[in-house]
């Protein structure tokens, strides 16, 4: 199983360059944060935007993968954000994975002074965002006529550096974005479904059916589903797997164990409600060789 790291876009640049460089150094695979205009009991705090910052971690660091969790068409449209991934992914050198989402319903959705659309339009205009993104990121023309978006005979040279497509992520839940994710993604993200149940068990039951749901579609469009890596974002809900390594292990071998691919966990961070693990966690799971490379 490949760990990654979500590092949330609120410290000083200093601070977070050098976070990055340290999680690099420790072996982890890749390193993520958020898309948002502000976020949580973060939004009268600092807040940078994702691909600039991004931008900069790619330059502070030198072979970790880099990736959003994930953009939404609450303030993103395809072009342009196919236009930024692509920018992106050669700043990197080829590291970047773009993760996209259908959006909530809170600040990110409403700070244009519109009402949030109700889930099944939202779902609909996602449908749309996810194949948009799709075309532009394998053609250097063109063009898209749907119900929510119309682009006219758009331009992406020089394209992705990774060939013939950046990495396409789709956090999904519903039936509509898990169709969406077997039709054009590279990777599934889940939280779960913490809104329901976030107790650990109910995390874990609602990977296990939304996954069995990811791969009857991929059934469906004769994919192969192992064709599909599966990224689990943990810190939504109940379990704690920062809480200590023996909590790491145990979360790394349940997940596996349902065909996990990826596990997400959040930088610990002093003071914040949510992920106030013990600060040098990621040191004592990298010292204990689990899920990453030690490097010297």
């Amino acid at each position: 199983m490949r760990i990654g790291v979500c590092m949330i876009p609120t410290d000083p640049w200093p601070t977070a360059a050098a976070n990055a460089r340290h999680i690099e150094g420790l072996g982890f695979d890749h390193l993520w944060t958020y898309d948002h205009l502000s976020w949580q009991h973060y939004r009268d705090e600092p807040w940078f935007s994702a691909f600039p910052w991004l931008a900069g971690l790619a330059m502070a660091t030198s072979a970790i993968r880099l990736g959003t969790l994930v953009c939404s068409p609450n303030f993103r449209e395809p072009l342009t954000l196919a236009k930024d991934a692509i920018a992106l992914d050669h700043v990197s050198g080829g590291r970047f994975v773009l993760g996209v989402g259908a959006g909530g319903t809170g600040w990110d959705a409403t700070v244009y002074g519109t009402e949030p659309l109700a889930p099944v339009p939202r779902a609909d205009r996602f449908g749309e965002m996810v194949e948009a993104l799709d075309g532009l990121l394998t053609h250097e023309h063109y063009s898209y006529r749907g119900e929510y978006y119309v682009i006219d005979d758009a331009r992406t040279a020089p394209g992705p550096r990774q060939q013939p497509r950046l990495p396409l992520a789709v956090a999904a839940a519903g039936p509509r974005g898990i169709a969406a994710t077997a039709r054009y993604a590279d990777a599934w993200i889940t939280l779960g479904d913490p809104w329901h149940d976030p107790s650990a068990a109910g995390i874990e039951r609602a990977v296990r059916e939304h996954s069995a749901r990811l791969d009857d579609a991929c059934a469906a469009l004769d994919r192969d589903p192992a064709t599909v890596d599966r990224i689990l974002l943990t810190g939504a809900g109940e379990d704690r797997p920062l809480a200590s390594v023996a909590a790491f292990e145990d979360c790394v071998a349940r997940y596996a164990a349902l065909g996990i691919t990826d596990l997400v966990v959040h930088q610990p961070r002093v003071g914040d409600p949510n992920w106030n693990d013990p600060p040098d966690m990621l040191d004592q799971i990298a010292a204990a060789g689990l899920g990453v490379r030690v490097q010297d």
